[in-house]
């Protein structure tokens, strides 16, 4: 009996993890680990992520290589995803962490968990030179309107016709939702739409680049909304994420974020630097 016995509690020590040993390493444990982390962005919303000879660049790629240097012997693995696949991805374990321009919303901060935000995402109207037929956001009314799939523009424009338009018995001809912005761009100079809604931070390289074709119309609409990034929300990924929001900060208090963004937008956003704003609907 006292053989079987010292034979259990044998067995049970070797089942024990070893002392001091941790019983579970979280995401950041594991990446730096692992020396390597793999980041998904979406590069085709200049200036934010754009790709350039191949490679991802932009405002958020700037970012980003400033908050590896928080972790020194880990690889950055950058991919390119669509934008509709993004975050479904993330939820998957396809990707550690999303860097990529996201506004904070109600719907996507119950299932992820936010950075710091990096710019603003106040949204505003784009028209085509000389529209005189658009000079505020009301002027939409009986007009069709693009913007991208999947992206809070459109709520925010669903709730502008619903709050703003419908009350006076007017609202949007229609609303068409696209794969990425370009093809919008694209729809409102053919004539195909006759106003884009867009975040205005999105908005100033295109203005600079064609000056003859597009034109902003101010001031935004909407409610003051920030653009952040997301890892998941869960116990595993806090840390990684809580590293991520405080460079960010770091960042924001140092002026360097300000600097990036006169790179390039040719304007600065202040935005919260110690917290992830209350969401938009």
């Amino acid at each position: 009996m006292k053989a079987l016995r010292l034979l259990s509690q044998l067995c049970l020590v070797a089942l024990l993890p070893a002392a001091g040993a941790s019983a579970h390493a979280d995401l950041l444990s594991t990446i730096k680990q692992k020396g390597e982390i793999t980041v998904a962005t979406e590069a085709r919303y200049a200036p934010f992520e754009m790709l350039q000879d191949g490679k991802i660049v932009g405002y958020g790629k700037d970012i980003l290589d400033e908050v590896m240097k928080a972790l020194p012997g880990v690889k950055l693995k950058q991919v390119d995803v669509p934008f509709q696949g993004i975050l479904p991805g993330l939820s998957a374990g396809k990707f550690d962490l999303v860097a990529t321009s996201l506004t904070i919303t109600q719907a996507r901060a119950k299932n992820y968990a936010f950075t710091y935000p990096i710019a603003t995402a106040t949204v505003t109207v784009l028209k085509r030179k000389g529209d005189e037929r658009i000079q505020r956001a009301e002027d939409m009314k009986g007009m069709v309107v693009g913007s991208q799939a999947g992206a809070p523009q459109v709520a925010v424009l669903r709730d502008f016709e619903k709050d703003v338009l419908k009350p006076k018995g007017q609202a949007l001809k229609d609303v068409k939702e696209f794969m990425d912005y370009n093809e919008a761009y694209a729809a409102l100079a053919s004539r195909r739409v006759d106003a884009v809604v867009q975040s205005l931070p999105n908005l100033a390289p295109l203005i600079k680049e064609r000056p003859g074709v597009f034109e902003i119309i101010q001031p935004p609409f909407g409610p003051a909304s920030y653009y952040a990034w997301a890892g998941r929300k869960d116990d595993d990924s806090a840390s990684l994420v809580k590293l991520f929001s405080e460079e960010i900060g770091r960042l924001n208090q140092s002026g360097k974020l300000a600097e990036l963004q006169m790179k390039w937008f040719g304007f600065a956003m202040p935005v919260p630097h110690d917290r992830v704003p209350a969401p938009i609907n």
